[in-house]
């Protein structure tokens, strides 16, 4: 009786000092129900998430401190996620049920029954784990389901609205450690051209539907977000690359070609009836992604628009985007937004004279 006395102390001990540990890291020990924004059509709705056993809590404040940043940015990456998690979908009066991958993803697919409302639409996802139920463990996003439109917009997120020097690995390790969500800038005029794209011909929160894709990892997805809504960015769609654990920090937005590719490819299947606007810029490898695009879907893609990060113009964008623009696409190769703005206009993506962007 008193050895297991001592190693019940012994464990009850670990397990304070883990508390502890847990409560100076600011890390939520409990499983977490992560929603993110989803989207669809009339006949099939896509749902994204993960769910996490140990995750980091929200940020609440953003201080100018570099010490706080470095320290928020690497509890981004200080995750666990919970295997083959049982989970269920609520979604206007309909509930659907799924189980999330290896590491905690899920992305679900479900085709509803009843006629689908157009906007933005609540959705709740909760865990159906046994041994949680109890606790009704959920997350809570939103679904957008784009009103009847001729264009939606494909943007890249990193150097193409959001300054990062991806192409200098030691100085975008700088921005990431020592700024955050409120520090970090977009170009100038990105937010404006963004802006009038969203609204052209469009009312309310009926706006032309905007999808961020990029290569950096569901770790950065609150800061993403909170950048974007900070700086009045188009409401959106962001779709993300595979979540990294903080031994892997180092390889941050990495980009696979192919991955990239394949989700912008699913993003023009889901939606047929429009034609897209690719935005990117020419540090990594969006010209080579877009073009790719451009041949596989013929007639599918309206315009290209490409940033240029650095002094001087590249020969490779210069002669993919030739090549695109060979294939009837328009394109524009710009180093400020002012330009890409003329551009829009004269091939009636934008109007600034417009009523509705005088709000």
């Amino acid at each position: 009786m008193k050895i297991h006395s001592e190693s019940a102390q012994k464990i009850s001990l670990w397990k304070k000092i883990k508390r502890k540990i847990f409560f100076l890291l600011r890390l939520n020990h409990h499983p977490v129900v992560k929603v993110y924004h989803g989207y669809g059509n009339e006949k099939k709705i896509v749902v994204m998430g993960h769910v996490l056993k140990l995750s980091p809590f929200p940020r609440k404040t953003y201080r100018p401190n570099w010490l706080v940043n470095l320290f928020s940015m690497l509890r981004m990456f200080m995750v666990i996620p919970y295997s083959r998690a049982k989970i269920s979908i609520e979604w206007q009066e309909m509930t659907y049920y799924a189980t999330a991958e290896e590491d905690g993803f899920f992305k679900f697919e479900f085709f509803p029954e009843i006629p689908v409302v157009k906007g933005w639409q609540k959705i709740e996802v909760t865990l159906e784990e046994e041994k949680y139920r109890h606790r009704r463990i959920k997350g809570v996003s939103e679904i957008y389901v784009p009103y009847p439109s001729q264009h939606g917009f494909i943007s890249d997120i990193d150097d193409t609205f959001l300054i990062s020097y991806s192409a200098r690995f030691r100085r975008k390790l700088y921005v990431l450690f020592t700024k955050n969500a409120h520090s970090r800038k977009p170009f100038k005029g990105v937010v404006k051209h963004y802006q009038l794209l969203a609204r052209h011909n469009r009312v309310a929160e009926n706006q032309n539907p905007f999808f961020y894709v990029s290569g950096s990892e569901w770790n950065l997805y609150s800061l993403i977000t909170e950048f974007a809504q900070v700086n009045s960015m188009p409401k959106g769609i962001f779709l993300l690359s595979k979540i990294k654990g903080l031994q892997q920090f180092w390889k941050t937005g990495s980009t696979n070609l192919m991955t990239k590719f394949a989700r912008i490819v699913r993003i023009i299947e889901d939606f047929p009836h429009l034609q897209f606007v690719l935005l990117g810029d020419d540090t990594q490898i969006d010209v080579s992604i877009y073009l790719s695009v451009v041949k596989h879907f013929p007639g599918k893609i309206f315009a290209v628009y490409i940033r240029q990060v650095g002094k001087r113009k590249k020969q490779q964008a210069l002669d993919h985007l030739k090549e695109m623009e060979n294939l009837s696409v328009p394109c524009c190769y710009f180093r400020h937004s002012a330009e890409a703005i003329i551009h829009s206009e004269k091939i009636g993506l934008a109007d600034q004279k417009s009523k509705t962007n005088k709000r």
